[in-house]
């Protein structure tokens, strides 16, 4: 057994400065980091317990904006009320991912802050155009997701929210593994006033990432059937013991027909 020192934070400005000039590591819910920590594949001096601190919990919608805390947990983002009146795509979302002890532990901003390749809300928000918001400055969802496990965020820089408009329509279809739920393939579509965005998650080589063929689909006729005949190429797909690059390419078409009618739906 290795030795880590371990903090309860209370603060923003308490658990940054416990893992600054350090190899420590943040704790949010825990779903990736612990289980890292026990094969070996994360070794942090610090881990820097996030749970206690209240301002990063919770789910709020005004003016025609939402905003959710970044320990806010999947199950809090599946049942919030006003969330599923505003944008139930995201609800949906939520309340399909892992099991429900997952649910109740794992949070959005460990999600994202992680950007496993086949997560759910990373196609959620760069579909969703939302801002990545952390202790010191406000990433678009465009320039947050960087590649595989990698994003825009420096050393001991925090998640703290995430914020996004409350789109015209938005639906979410995923093919998931039957063990771990994670995406094969999953598709995030919103429509709004800026337009038509689709989103890929669990298909791309380098992670998330835009459906440009789709949206130009949809952005002429939102419905299933402007997608009938459109070929995804399997170019920058994943290929491996779930689905191969052209399985793959298919999926994204049979999802995205999906989300789109539990958008009009």
């Amino acid at each position: 057994m290795y030795s880590v020192n371990y903090h309860r934070a209370i603060s923003v400005t308490e658990a940054v400065n416990r893992v600054k000039g350090t190899e420590g590591r943040f704790l949010s819910g825990g779903m990736t980091l612990l289980p890292a920590m026990k094969t070996r594949l994360s070794s942090p001096s610090e881990v820097v317990d996030l749970a206690h601190i209240s301002e990063l919990r919770g789910v709020k919608v005004a003016n025609g904006t939402v905003t959710i805390g970044a320990i806010t947990t999947h199950a809090e983002v599946a049942t919030d009320p006003a969330l599923k009146g505003a944008v139930p795509a995201v609800s949906y979302l939520a309340g399909h991912i892992g099991d429900p002890h997952v649910r109740n532990k794992g949070t959005i901003g460990g999600s994202i802050a992680n950007n496993d390749p086949a997560a759910d809300y990373p196609a959620a928000l760069l579909a969703l155009a939302a801002t990545i918001v952390t202790d010191r400055r406000e990433i678009a969802a465009d320039d947050f997701f960087t590649g595989l496990f990698e994003t825009a965020l420096e050393e001991a820089e925090m998640v703290t929210a995430v914020r996004f408009g409350v789109p015209d329509k938005s639906g979410y279809a995923k093919f998931p593994n039957p063990a771990s739920r994670y995406a094969i393939t999953g598709v995030f579509v919103a429509q709004g006033a800026g337009g038509v965005r689709v989103a890929v998650t669990g298909a791309g080589e380098n992670g998330v990432f835009r459906a440009s063929e789709i949206e130009a689909a949809l952005a002429k006729n939102f419905d299933p059937s402007a997608l009938d005949g459109i070929k995804v190429p399997s170019d920058g797909l994943m290929g491996d013991i779930h689905a191969s690059p052209e399985y793959r390419a298919n999926l994204i078409s049979v999802m995205a027909k999906r989300a789109v009618a539990q958008a009009n739906g």
